[in-house]
């Protein structure tokens, strides 16, 4: 089967070099630097071990990449469209240059091409494509990036969602997906386009809500660990349920679609007001490391706070949309000295140019009156406590998460703060 993987960025890279370990696959996108990149076996952005199986690909001639879209679909069976659909900082997707872009493409592919989309585009998309390509079949299945996780996340998926029109395709899409699944879920287009959007909003839901639940602990005496594990005690709920106490859903996956289905409801004149209180609830639960620190130490002008970690989150290198940028920018404003330390990150854009970035993080934790974990890098509970503590100048370490949680419990004198963590009376 000779597949076509357009847009690579994070998606398109995961996908063409997890397919082309079965399949003969042509990486296709328009980004010259990115082509010449992965030409030579190099990622566009940081994935754990994605240069390697990039690079195993080629060695085997089952992955090529190409600019050009006439010598990529000679021949293709089928399109598999991988953009990572732009978001603004409003949580709004850019569909348009996607579509674009695909629509560069289709008169390419072979008349009567099966084109499979992964991009994240609105319910009823396939719909209007076929509408205004009636040449052309489309079919939905909706994307599984886990970043720091992807190749795993990608070829032992526990199950993959397939939206198509023609059940005469469903022999090839079976024969394209069966190696990374041993159970696809077949279902009409519109219905697996809006799997992707509720899916992530009712993940989105679960987050807020226990963080609501989280800061009513705060003031009760009650912790919010515990309470999560009642919850996922009772078999209606389940012990896999995402809920977790500490810090906000960020970088835009869940709220793009948030977003989506709000917007979805306004055009249909349908109140959505729990959709609407989603993002509501999440953006104010994403001032929570601010607001505690001021809680603990009062005035922040001239403190010394240090961040662990800058990155959107674990296994990447992506600083757009983190948590741990905007904790720093709301620092800078309140006058705060901030030191940062990320295993990942070797230099600071210009919004960050008032955090000093230090490799080891025991010399950004040294003097510190307050320590914050944004990132949860392993690297970072490698870290030897007792030392590290020892050397503070206080002792305060907001662990939103509480990812230290044993590595912290047995220091004396430590103030070790989580979500849902009593405060002091």
């Amino acid at each position: 089967m000779k597949i076509v993987v357009q847009g690579l960025w994070h998606l398109g890279c995961v996908t063409a070099a997890c397919c082309a370990q079965h399949h003969s696959v042509v990486g296709l996108d328009f980004d010259e630097a990115i082509v010449r990149g992965l030409v030579a076996g190099r990622a566009p952005l940081f994935e754990p071990g994605l240069d390697e199986l990039i690079a195993a690909g080629i060695s085997r001639s089952s992955l090529t990449f190409t600019t050009d879209p006439a010598q990529a679909c000679a021949a293709a069976d089928l399109l598999w469209l991988c953009y990572d659909t732009p978001v603004d900082d409003n949580d709004r997707s850019d569909i348009q240059s996607v579509l674009t872009n695909l629509k560069k493409v289709l008169s390419h592919l072979p008349p009567g091409a099966l084109v499979l989309i992964s991009s994240q585009l609105p319910v009823g998309t396939c719909s209007r494509l076929e509408s205004q390509f009636p040449g052309f079949h489309f079919a939905y299945s909706p994307e599984n990036l886990r970043l720091g996780k992807a190749i795993e996340a990608f070829t032992k998926a526990e199950r993959i969602i397939v939206g198509q029109r023609n059940a005469g395709r469903q022999d090839l899409l079976q024969q394209l997906l069966e190696p990374f699944t041993s159970q696809i879920i077949f279902m009409r287009t519109e219905s697996a386009e809006m799997v992707k959007h509720a899916l992530n909003a009712f993940l989105a839901v679960s987050v807020t809500f226990i963080n609501e639940i989280a800061r009513l602990c705060e003031h009760t005496g009650a912790d919010a660990k515990e309470v999560a594990a009642g919850l996922k005690s009772d078999v209606r709920i389940g012990p896999r349920a995402y809920l977790g106490p500490g810090g906000p859903f960020a970088g835009g996956t869940l709220a793009r679609d948030v977003v989506t289905l709000i917007g979805l409801g306004q055009e249909l004149h349908e109140n959505v007001p729990l959709l609407a209180a989603i993002k509501q609830s999440n953006d104010e639960h994403r001032r929570w490391n601010f607001e505690r620190l001021q809680f603990e130490l009062g005035t922040l002008r001239g403190k010394t706070i240090t961040v662990l970690g800058l990155t959107y989150k674990p296994g990447t290198n992506t600083l757009r949309r983190s948590a741990a940028v905007e904790l720093c920018q709301e620092l800078t404003k309140a006058g705060a000295v901030i030191r940062a330390a990320d295993p990942i990150v070797k230099n600071l854009s210009q919004d960050l140019s008032n955090v000093t970035l230090i490799s080891n993080p025991i010399d950004a934790i040294r003097g510190a009156d307050a320590v914050v974990v944004c990132t949860e890098w392993p690297e970072f509970r490698r870290v030897n406590w007792p030392e590290a503590v020892q050397s503070m100048k206080g002792r305060l370490i907001l662990d939103a998460n509480g990812f230290l949680r044993k590595e912290l419990k047995e220091i004396p004198g430590v103030d070790h703060v989580c979500v849902g963590t009593a405060q002091p009376r």
